[in-house]
């Protein structure tokens, strides 16, 4: 089975396609990840699923940096469960801008409902639905509810979705004293890609074994 990832990070795809996943990078522009996406449905017509996959805030407070969070139809959250021994299943929002502070992740989870943010996933949703295909967000968390990312994180990605390294260290240089907050964050980014890829050795275990049903039929 062909799946396809929506993802904002190149650090991301390159997590993906080492599992033999299909990723499309938005870099943090809606515009680009739909196009994208849209082009992607062309090129693979035999692809049943869209995923978006990758890190995100948590907006529940109960959920700590490396936790895997499913939002998806019931079946496709049980296979997804089975294999992701410790996630859970929630809804997830997407929104076309960071949603960077507590009180922001504060409101959003009064507003919804959602367990966790992100940048991609009402995107793929929307490409999904529009081709009739299935669609799933299973995400990372990175960032909790409780935290508020400091100015360097906000800057960090480039429209390619590479990391703007000259940006970030510019703006520790107008603002020193984020670095502890800076560091912090990052640590708590490392252990969502550890747990990212886990997920994505489960959408790889997923594709094998859909794609070995289909020929026994």
């Amino acid at each position: 089975m062909t799946i396809l990832v929506a993802c904002g990070l190149q650090r991301e795809a390159r997590i993906v396609e080492g599992a033999g996943i299909i990723p499309i990078i938005g870099g943090g522009d809606s515009a680009r990840l739909e196009e994208n996406l849209e082009h992607h449905t062309k090129l693979f017509p035999s692809a049943k699923l869209i995923v978006s996959c990758g890190i995100a805030g948590a907006l529940d407070p109960a959920l700590v940096a490396g936790d895997v969070v499913i939002d998806a139809p019931a079946s496709l959250a049980d296979a997804l469960l089975e294999r992701l021994r410790g996630a859970r299943a929630g809804k997830i929002v997407g929104r076309d801008t960071i949603t960077a502070t507590a009180a922001a992740k504060s409101l959003l989870r009064t507003a919804t409902g959602a367990s966790a943010v992100d940048m991609e996933s009402h995107i793929a949703a929307r490409v999904a639905a529009r081709h009739g295909l299935a669609f799933a967000a299973i995400r990372a968390i990175s960032d909790t509810a409780h935290d508020t990312l400091p100015p360097a994180a906000l800057v960090g990605m480039n429209p390619d979705g590479s990391m703007a390294l000259g940006r970030v260290l510019a703006s520790l240089a107008r603002r020193p004293g984020q670095l502890p907050a800076l560091i912090r964050t990052g640590r708590s980014a490392e252990r969502a890609f550890a747990a990212l890829r886990h997920i994505a050795g489960a959408l790889a275990t997923l594709a094998r074994d859909q794609a070995a049903r289909c020929t026994r039929l």
